[in-house]
């Protein structure tokens, strides 16, 4: 299977600003957002893309537009893989939420956790890891094995698709950080995904792209889901 890029969106303007912002419309990339949507480009120069699949929401867009731009790809919107919809918290400052019940379970027990008027976590977590193992298994069968490609989605969203990939219960998920413009890197095979990097904001990242694999008797390796014992030895 191939090679994921997960990329949380660059710093907007409703990071820090003490608010839900969830799905509010509107809401776009800080000065500091569109210098890392920039230097994405940079960052991603030794690393070939075959497609770029991103959530609906404006300040994802944002964030591969340069990307987009430089490697004239197409973006393709997976509603899947939008913000939670934290229904009637959404757009309410944290410091008023912080006395809600919910809070608690959010914190402790997140797979318990239904936003009023809104989602589930839970629920959250089945369509976005649906839409990501969909989206690997489609672009595998048109790019191959050996093909990288990027999504771009939310914190939240981003690593409750990690928690899967190491076999966590979704109720471990707030143990995992994922910063504004980071990448985490996951290889997707038939028995178990790999997780090649978590929350990544700079270096090199050509040692995600998958080596060629060399023929066996004339026909093309499958690349293994086998782990490596004793752990790898790099590239």
């Amino acid at each position: 299977m191939s090679t994921v890029i997960l990329l949380r969106h660059g710093k907007s303007t409703a990071n820090g600003s003490g608010v839900l912002a969830g799905r509010s419309p509107k809401v776009n990339l800080d000065e500091t957002g569109k210098a890392q949507a920039e230097q994405l480009v940079e960052r991603l120069a030794a690393v070939p893309l075959a497609e770029l699949v991103v959530s609906p929401m404006l300040r994802c867009k944002q964030t591969v537009g340069p990307l987009a731009t430089a490697r004239d790809l197409v973006r393709h919107v997976e509603p899947r893989l939008s913000e939670v919809d934290y229904g009637e918290w959404t757009g309410r400052e944290l410091k008023t939420l912080f006395s809600e019940p919910l809070w608690r379970v959010v914190q402790a027990h997140p797979s318990a956790a239904v936003f009023p008027g809104g989602e589930g976590l839970a629920a959250m977590q089945a369509r976005a890891v649906t839409a990501v193992r969909e989206h690997d298994a489609r672009i595998t069968a048109e790019h191959g094995d050996e093909a990288v490609w990027l999504l771009c989605s939310h914190g939240d969203v981003l690593k409750a698709i990690l928690a899967d990939a190491l076999g966590q219960h979704l109720d471990a998920f707030q143990r995992i950080v994922v910063d504004p413009a980071s990448i985490s890197v996951v290889r997707y095979t038939e028995t178990r995904p790999f997780v090649l990097r978590m929350n990544d904001n700079g270096g090199d990242l050509a040692g995600v792209v998958p080596p060629k694999p060399k023929p066996s008797r004339g026909r093309k390796r499958k690349a293994s889901s086998d782990a490596v014992v004793g752990g790898t030895t790099g590239r």
